[in-house]
């Protein structure tokens, strides 16, 4: 009798977890839908003012991507920003032989003109959150831009994103990933599938309504000032990202997500790279959960809807172990049914 009861207890909690989940994303849908009607009204700096034209630093948190490395700086040498009011930050962690060559390639962008510095530490404590920490210490910009190795923005992606900064309390500009290798195989397809819903209907869905969403650790802009008022880069999640955004939407800063604005990147070609991905984003996300429920539970300045929608955004790698219980389940209720 205790094992049957326990058994229906753990079946009804993990279908109403899915449930309450489906009715959440069913809501981003109409919340989507909506949006797609509204016309953007948002104050833009016009960047053909100096004066209105701010100083931007650019972080790039690499570590032994040696085969990405050359690509990365030409690339980002060929941001269209005024060279005055733009620096680099290479915040390189690497090992290996890719170390000395991004050395030498920092040597000759910085020939050119360009104010590309080569920072490194002397441990990887804390891995990206602890590289991006360290930039901000010296980073002379007032915003604070952030590529991994595999993203190729375009060349006019600073003159799409940055003047949104002009309402003071936009925190972040996010923009849309997209993939370069898409057709590669199915496994980039199935990504890249999963990867548009989250970046289209979740992200604007919840960006749509005011509630919390996520910065994505990638491919888009931070406000310096908003980084240090919600407490900085903290590496006690592998999800650093989705940790510091929670932390500025509780002390009240706007994220601003542009579907429009693509950046391309490179999808996980192999099933050992996406299955470390995937469990870092899992993971990272429980150990959210954890860190941020109870913050988010109590906060006064956010509304009930904002805190179900951020609780369940929060609760999102449960939800493949809670199908898993379900299925698993099914047989021993059939049983107890009869």
């Amino acid at each position: 009798m205790i094992l049957e009861t326990l058994i229906i207890v753990v079946y009804s909690i993990s279908l109403l977890l899915i449930f309450m989940y489906a009715l959440a994303q069913l809501n981003l849908l109409f919340n989507y839908l909506r949006a797609n009607k509204k016309v953007d009204e948002s104050e833009l700096f016009d960047l053909s003012k100096t004066e209105e034209t701010p100083y931007v630093t650019i972080q790039l948190p690499v570590y032994n991507e040696k085969y990405v490395m050359e690509r990365l700086l030409n690339n980002i040498a060929k941001i269209e920003y005024p060279k005055n009011k733009l620096e680099i930050q290479v915040l390189d962690d690497s090992t290996d032989e890719s170390f000395e060559t991004t050395a030498l390639q920092i040597k000759s962008l910085q020939k050119s003109g360009l104010d590309i510095q080569h920072i490194t530490r002397k441990d990887r404590k804390n891995f990206k959150a602890g590289a991006l920490k360290e930039g901000l210490k010296i980073a002379k910009g007032e915003f604070i831009v952030i590529f991994d190795a595999d993203f190729l923005p375009q060349k006019d992606w600073l003159q799409r994103t940055i003047p949104y900064f002009k309402n003071p309390k936009i925190g972040v500009v996010q923009t849309r990933w997209g993939h370069l290798n898409r057709q590669f195989s199915l496994l980039t397809r199935v990504q890249a599938f999963a990867l548009d819903a989250h970046f289209t209907l979740e992200q604007v869905g919840r960006n749509s309504q005011g509630h919390f969403i996520n910065f994505n650790g990638t491919a888009g802009i931070w406000r310096k000032e908003c980084i240090l008022d919600a407490g900085n880069w903290e590496g006690d999640t592998l999800t650093e990202d989705l940790d510091l955004s929670y932390r500025a939407q509780l002390k009240n800063w706007k994220f601003k997500y542009l579907v429009d604005v693509e950046t391309p990147a490179e999808l996980p070609i192999v099933i050992s790279a996406a299955r470390s991905q995937q469990f870092r984003w899992n993971k990272g996300g429980a150990e959210n959960f954890q860190k941020m429920m109870w913050r988010v539970i109590k906060s006064k300045n956010i509304s009930a809807k904002t805190k179900t929608h951020g609780l369940l955004h929060l609760l999102n790698s449960t939800m493949f172990l809670n199908i898993l219980i379900v299925g698993i389940l099914s047989i021993p209720m059939l049983y107890i049914k009869n």
